[in-house]
């Protein structure tokens, strides 16, 4: 735990932030977790266990338990205690300790994984099996570094330009360009993942990143939405031409040397015990690399495929390394380590993302609804809060507060949104809106002809609305981290003149939105951002003591 009243707050939160992350923040007292996956993309970043006791007896009050200092060392130094390397066509687990070999070689979910004779200090194994063999690893608490590198894949001519299609010179920044060598740059690179806000530019990373390796590229994505604008961007700014990017959606079906394909076709099936017709595009071409927008959301079944295409360079980018799945673990084994992570306030006090203000409003149930939340089954309780209807106050408030700027109502429920939307006579883009009327009105809203415009959970993944600078959540998913993290990227493109942005989350009081809203809250605080708490009242606001951050 750790205080923000210590004297060396600030030292001591960035280094949690780089081996733990943060479970509870009940006032000024924070609660980190160090879990086996960011104690090991610590090790992978360069830290060692002696680094990391070192500087925590440094900052901590009462020492480091044994306890705490007993499995920092055990789950750090299994950091390269494996590793798969290529030996001519031949691949080999190695290892200084030949118990562990020996012990591995018995696990039967590897049965079938080895080949051949064991040697001092090695195993044959079977090239299908590269994936499995990490993923099965890890899951027994010992990941693999993998050095067995990667094939080149199909060259193709490709290179960022001088200026874009629009007249803008093309310059990646400083933070774009550490990123994309911290992942080709080094001689394991190859696989890894990328973590930069929302707005941060990931999409630049990615391209160049291809214009790095230069050769066929797959990327795959949240939606049709983002698969447009990953093919705007890739014409816009790089020397590829429109006979060599396609898309593979559900409407269209182009394959060529680049293609954007979305998550919901590649995991299509005819029925729950049906094969994958679309995970051919996998193997359709000689693809030498694979691109996973939001890796944060990848499907369980594209892990599955992923974990038959280890010879591949993979490359993750996300705002979060946060999954409420619980599969970080798998991220790490099949797309790679963490490489690269540029915190949130540098970037926003370097001018490269807006300044936010996090504000959540807590908002009376009437009488009936009080009763009604109180008297409900918990599985409903969650809704009938979300959907308060004395939150349409408190939004009428806000945009009085905040006329004439670039304002998104983001709710959970359809419903909800749709009467809000209503009442307030605003467009509502939803999910099953049609793609073409969908970018039509975020168009209108990028010129200035919508002032305020409602959005579904659409607003979730990628939505290049880079006017928007205030956000009313009137709903969301529980505890969802990710979802916190996804709806403020949808203001932080900087402003001109530096303009502060806000991001309100409408929150029924004394209900279990508040806990949640908690929750939502975690991923935030550790970017170090403050939200302060107020009280909707019919007359106005009332502030709360709460709040925490910076």
């Amino acid at each position: 735990m750790v205080n923000e009243s210590h004297p060396r707050y600030a030292e001591a939160r960035e280094l949690l932030l780089g081996v733990a992350e943060l479970r509870k923040r009940p006032g000024e007292w924070h609660t980190y977790k160090m879990t086996p996956v960011t104690l090991w993309n610590a090790a992978a970043a360069g830290w060692t266990a002696e680094k990391v006791l070192a500087r925590l007896k440094e900052l901590a009050r009462y020492g480091v338990p044994a306890a705490l200092e007993r499995e920092i060392r055990s789950r750090m130094d299994r950091y390269g205690s494996l590793r798969l390397k290529r030996r001519g066509d031949e691949l080999r687990l190695c290892s200084d300790h030949p118990g562990l070999l020996a012990a591995i070689r018995k696990l039967r979910s590897l049965a079938g994984a080895f080949q051949g004779e064991a040697e001092a200090g090695s195993l044959g194994v079977r090239p299908e099996a590269r994936g499995w063999l990490k993923r099965e690893l890890i899951a027994a608490g010992f990941p693999v570094i993998d050095e067995a590198g990667y094939r080149s894949g199909e060259t193709l001519a490709l290179a960022l330009r001088e200026t874009s299609a629009s007249g803008r010179p093309v310059r990646l920044r400083g933070y774009q360009e550490a990123a994309i060598e911290a992942f080709a740059g080094r001689s394991d690179g190859g696989s890894g993942v990328v973590v930069l806000p929302c707005g941060a530019g990931k999409t630049w990373v990615g391209m160049g990143a291809m214009a790095r390796l230069r050769c066929e590229t797959l990327i795959l994505t949240s939606n049709a939405l983002s698969v447009e604008q990953w093919i705007r961007e890739l014409l816009a700014n790089t020397t590829l031409e429109e006979k060599d990017v396609g898309a593979y959606t559900g409407d269209r079906k182009e394959v060529r040397p680049v293609t954007v394909a979305t998550y919901q076709i590649l995991t299509h099936r005819t029925g729950k015990d049906g094969s994958y017709p679309h995970w051919k595009l996998f193997g359709d071409r000689n693809w030498g690399l694979i691109v996973y927008d939001e890796v944060h959301l990848l499907p369980a079944p594209v892990f599955r495929m992923t974990a038959d295409l280890q010879a591949t360079r993979r490359l993750g980018l996300t705002a979060t390394l946060v999954r409420e799945d619980g599969r970080e673990g798998d991220v790490f084994a099949l797309i790679g380590p963490k490489r690269y992570d540029a915190p949130w306030r540098s970037l926003e006090e370097e001018g490269w993302i807006a300044r936010p203000a996090c504000l959540e409003v807590r908002v009376p149930l009437a009488d009936d609804d009080f009763v009604r939340y109180h008297t409900a089954a918990k599985r409903v309780r969650h809704r009938i809060a979300g959907e308060n209807p004395l939150k349409l106050s408190a939004v009428r408030a806000l945009l009085n507060k905040h006329r004439e700027q670039p304002t998104l109502i983001i709710g959970q429920y359809l419903d909800q949104l749709r009467s809000v939307a209503d009442r307030l006579q605003l467009p509502v883009v939803t999910g099953s809106m049609p793609h073409k009327r969908r970018q039509e009105l975020f168009d209108r809203f990028n010129k200035g002809e919508l002032s305020v415009l409602a959005v579904s959970k659409v607003a979730n993944f990628a939505v290049d609305l880079p006017d928007a600078s205030v956000a009313i959540q009137l709903s969301g998913s529980f505890g969802s981290r990710q979802e916190e993290a996804q709806r403020l990227g949808r203001i932080l493109r900087p402003k001109s003149g530096g303009r502060e942005v806000f991001f309100y989350s409408l929150v029924s009081e004394d209900t279990d939105e508040v806990e949640f809203a908690r929750r939502r809250q975690r991923f935030l605080l550790e970017q170090g951002y403050r939200y302060e708490v107020n009280r909707f009242v019919p007359d106005g606001w009332e502030a709360e003591r709460e709040g925490t951050g910076r």
